[in-house]
C-alpha cells in the first residue's frame, strides 16, 4: 500500500500539475503508514520541480519537519532558511530553523534566529502571541542549559509579563531565580503577583522555598493533575496482577534516569550488588542521558537486567515492564528530572513504590507507598503524605566502595587559612536561602577567625552572595570559593573542613553522606519536612545526634561555639571515624535486608487485598490555604509552632464559603459525624488508606 501510494504521488508530480494539497495528502497518508522516508523524497521531488509555485515555503517547512525528524539538521536547516526567505513573516519556521541550530551545535545562531522573529512579532493576534510565547521559552530554555541564568530569566520573564499563568515558565523561571539566590524568589510584577507564582512552582523547588509539608504535598498533588494525564484507554494496567511467589523470586524493578555519575547513582551502586539474589530478581529501567562511565558499568554488571528506556514511549516502557512481570516497580525519580510519572500512570506493576530520588509525597493516585526512616517522617507525621509511610533504619543508602583521591591535598591549595577555623556547605546553591545565608553570616561575624567555603555557584551568584555579605559587614574575602572537582578529587578535599553547615529547608542529602564518610562533623536542623530531616536522620545514623537542631537559634549558637572548641571538634571527628565501620549510615547490609523485608511485607498486603489506596480530599483546598503564607518574609519554622492548627483554621474559613467533605487528615471538624461519613465513601472494604507502619 506505501508503495502504491509513493509510486501514484511521483508519477502526478513528474506529469505536472500536482497540487500541494494533493502533495501533503499523499504525504500523510506515507507518514502515518510509517513510511516518512518516502514521504521527504516526494516533498524533495515536488520542491525540485515546483520552483515557482507561490506556495513553496510550506512544502519546504514540511520537508524541513521530516528531515529534521530524520537527524537530517543541516538539509532541515537550509530548507527552513529558504522558506522564511520566501515567507519572511512565516513565524513558525523561525520558530522550528532555531531548534535546529540548536541541535546541530549552534545554539548562539538559534537564538539570534528567535530574536529575529520577535523583531518581526506583533503580538495583537493569538498566532503572534502564541510564537512569540514559544521563542521566548525556547530562548530560556537554551540560555539556561548553557549556563547563562540571567539571560534565561529574563527571556522567561517577558514570557509571564505576556501571559502570567504558565506553569511550565513558572517553574523555570522560580528555579532559576533559586539558582541565582536572587531574594526575594517570588519576584512580582503588575502583572505576575505571587499566588501565580506559588500556583506554577515545581514541587522540586517548592521542597527548597519553604518548609512547609502541606503546600508540598498541596503542590504536588496540582502538578500531577495538570502535568500527567489520567490514562483512560490502559491495556497496560496490572494493578491486578498477580504475585504468586510459589516456583519464583520477588520481581523489583527500579526506574531511574541517574543510574550513572549522579547522586543517586553513587548512593545506589552497593545496594545493587547486596540484593540477595536468592529471593529478589532486580531490574533496572534506564531512563537517564546516554552514559558510559566507570559508575554506570558498574551498576549494569550489578543487576541482572538492565533496560535502556530512554527512547521507548511510556506505551512502550509499560508494555516492557508488564513483560517482564514486575511485581514491585520502584520510582527513583519523583518530581525530578527525566523522571517517567506517566509511565507509572499506565500502571505497569501491582505495587508502585516513592523511594530515595525524590524527597517528598509524589501526590498522585497510584504510588502506593514512600519509604523513609523515623526520624525523616516521625509517627504522626503520615498525613503529609499520599502514600503509605513505610521505615528502614536509615533512610538513604550509601557506598562503602566510593573512590577517594589518594593524595589528600593541603589547604593552601584551595585557599584556605592554615590558621582560620573553616565553615563549608557543598550543597547546591539553590538551596541556600535567605534566612539560611543570614545565619551564615550571624555565624561568620561572631567568630572573626573563621572562613566560609562554598562549591562555586557561578561569577554572577558568587557576586551577589559576596554584596549580600558586605551589606551586612561581613568581607567578602571570608566568602572562598571551591572549583567543582571530579568526585574522587572533591571528597578528598573534605576534611580540610572544620565544621559542615547546612541548609534548610532542603537540607544535605548525598553530600551529608561524603562530609560523614570523610570525616567531617555535620550541624543540621530538621524542621517538618522531608527534605529538611533527612541531614538530621543521617547525622543521627552517624552517631552524632547532638549536631541536629530543632530551631534556627540553637544552630547558630552550637555553630560559634564548636568555632571555639578546637577539641570538641576533633572529638567529632575521631567518632565519626571510629564509628564508620558500624553505624547504622554506612550499614549497607541491614538496610538492604530492611528493604527486602519491607519489600516482603508490601506483597503481604497485596495479596490480602489490603494495598493502600492514595487519599487524595480536599487537597486543592489545602493548596489554596498553603500558597497564602509568604515565605521570602518569614521562615514557617518559626512562624507556626502550632502547624496542623493554623492550617485548620485556615480550612475552617475556606469550610464557611464552600462546605468541605471530611478527610483523613487535617478537616475533622465533627470527630463523630466525620467517621461515619468516612466509612461511607471507604472504596474497597479490604483495602487501606495511606498510613504508617
Amino acid at each position: 500500500m506505501p508503495d502504491t501510494v509513493f509510486l501514484d504521488a511521483l508519477q502526478k508530480i513528474t506529469a505536472g500539475p500536482f497540487l500541494l494539497r494533493d502533495l501533503i495528502e499523499a504525504a500523510n497518508a506515507l507518514n502515518a503508514s510509517g513510511q516518512s522516508q518516502l514521504s521527504r523524497q516526494l516533498y524533495k521531488v515536488w520542491i525540485r520541480i515546483n520552483s515557482t509555485d507561490p506556495h513553496l515555503y510550506i512544502a519546504e517547512f514540511n520537508c524541513a519537519v521530516l528531515d529534521s525528524d530524520a537527524g537530517d539538521v543541516a538539509s532541515a536547516a537550509e530548507l527552513l532558511k529558504a522558506s522564511i526567505g520566501r515567507k519572511p513573516d512565516f513565524l513558525q519556521a523561525y520558530i522550528n530553523l532555531g531548534g535546529v541550530l540548536e541541535r546541530a551545535g549552534a545554539p548562539v545562531k538559534g537564538i539570534e534566529t528567535w530574536k529575529a522573529m520577535l523583531a518581526r512579532v506583533e503580538p495583537v493576534t493569538s498566532t503572534a502571541l502564541e510564537m512569540k510565547l514559544t521563542a521566548l521559552k525556547q530562548m530560556g530554555r537554551v540560555f539556561s542549559d548553557h549556563h547563562q541564568p540571567p539571560l534565561a530569566e529574563s527571556a522567561l520573564q517577558e514570557a509571564l509579563e505576556l501571559v502570567p499563568a504558565q506553569r511550565d515558565v513558572i517553574e523555570q523561571y522560580v528555579a532559576l531565580r533559586m539558582g541565582q539566590c536572587e531574594w526575594p524568589v517570588m519576584a512580582t510584577t503588575e502583572r505576575v503577583d505571587r499566588k501565580t507564582l506559588m500556583m506554577g512552582i515545581s514541587p522540586l523547588s517548592a521542597t527548597a522555598y519553604a518548609d512547609d509539608p502541606i503546600l508540598h504535598l498541596g503542590t504536588a498533588v496540582r502538578f500531577v493533575e495538570q502535568a500527567v494525564p489520567d490514562v483512560l484507554v490502559n491495556p497496560y494496567d496490572r494493578r491486578n496482577a498477580e504475585i504468586d511467589l510459589t516456583d519464583r523470586r520477588l520481581r523489583v524493578g527500579y526506574v531511574s534516569s541517574d543510574l550513572r555519575d549522579h547522586a543517586i547513582g553513587y548512593l545506589m551502586a552497593e545496594l545493587f550488588e547486596l540484593h540477595d539474589r536468592s529471593q529478589v530478581e532486580v531490574f533496572a529501567y534506564y531512563c537517564g542521558k546516554k552514559d558510559e562511565g566507570a559508575l554506570n558499568a558498574r551498576i549494569k554488571a550489578a543487576v541482572e537486567h538492565w533496560i535502556d528506556i530512554r527512547d521507548m514511549s511510556d506505551d512502550a516502557a509499560a508494555e516492557r515492564i508488564g513483560a517482564d512481570g514486575i511485581d514491585i516497580l520502584v520510582d527513583v525519580n519523583g518530581h525530578t528530572r527525566d523522571g517517567r510519572s506517566n509511565l507509572f500512570a499506565r500502571r505497569p506493576a501491582p505495587i508502585l513504590v516513592n523511594w530515595l530520588g525524590y524527597p517528598g509525597t509524589i501526590g498522585t493516585p497510584y504510588h502506593h507507598y514512600v519509604i523513609a526512616d523515623e526520624w525523616i517522617i516521625p509517627p504522626g507525621s503520615e498525613h503529609y503524605y499520599t502514600e503509605k509511610v513505610l521505615r528502614l533504619p536509615c533512610y538513604q543508602p550509601n557506598d562503602r566502595k566510593r573512590g577517594v583521591a589518594p593524595n589528600r591535598p593541603s589547604r593552601s591549595e584551595f585557599g584556605l587559612p592554615d590558621d582560620a577555623f573553616v565553615f563549608c556547605s557543598f550543597n547546591g546553591v539553590q538551596k541556600l536561602t535567605r534566612f539560611t545565608y543570614d545565619r551564615w553570616l550571624e555565624i561568620l561575624r561572631a567568630t572573626p577567625n573563621s572562613v566560609l567555603w562554598l562549591l562555586d555557584p557561578g561569577a554572577e551568584t558568587v557576586q551577589r552572595l559576596g554584596d549580600y555579605a558586605e551589606q551586612r559587614g561581613i568581607d567578602r574575602a571570608r566568602l572562598i570559593i571551591a572549583p567543582k572537582l571530579a568526585n574522587p578529587f572533591h571528597l578528598a578535599r573534605y576534611p580540610l573542613a572544620d565544621l559542615f553547615l547546612d541548609s534548610f529547608p532542603y537540607g544535605a542529602h548525598t553530600t551529608a553522606s561524603d562530609a560523614l564518610w570523610m570525616g567531617v562533623p555535620l550541624l543540621t536542623i530538621s524542621g517538618r519536612s522531608f527534605a529538611s530531616r533527612v541531614c538530621g536522620s543521617l547525622v543521627r545514623a552517624a552517631g552524632l545526634p547532638e549536631l541536629v537542631c530543632d530551631n534556627p537559634q540553637a544552630f547558630v549558637q552550637r555553630a560559634i561555639e564548636l568555632a571555639g572548641e578546637p577539641a570538641t571538634v576533633a572529638a567529632l571527628k575521631a567518632k565519626l571515624e571510629l564509628n564508620r565501620a558500624t553505624c547504622d549510615l554506612f550499614n549497607m547490609d541491614k538496610l538492604v535486608r530492611s528493604l527486602e523485608g519491607l519489600y516482603a511485607g508490601m506483597c503481604a498486603d497485596y495479596l490480602q487485598g489490603e494495598l493502600p489506596i492514595p487519599d487524595l480530599a480536599n487537597l486543592d483546598v489545602y493548596l489554596k490555604a498553603a500558597i497564602e503564607f509568604d515565605h521570602d518574609s518569614q521562615e514557617m519554622l518559626g512562624a507556626a509552632p502550632d502547624f496542623d492548627e493554623v492550617y485548620r483554621a485556615k480550612l475552617a474559613v475556606r469550610n464557611l464559603a464552600r462546605p468541605l467533605r471530611p478527610d483523613h487528615r487535617l478537616w475533622r471538624p465533627a470527630e463523630a459525624a466525620g467517621e461515619a461519613e468516612l466509612v461511607e465513601v471507604e472504596p474497597r472494604a479490604r483495602q487501606r488508606r495511606a498510613g504508617g507502619r
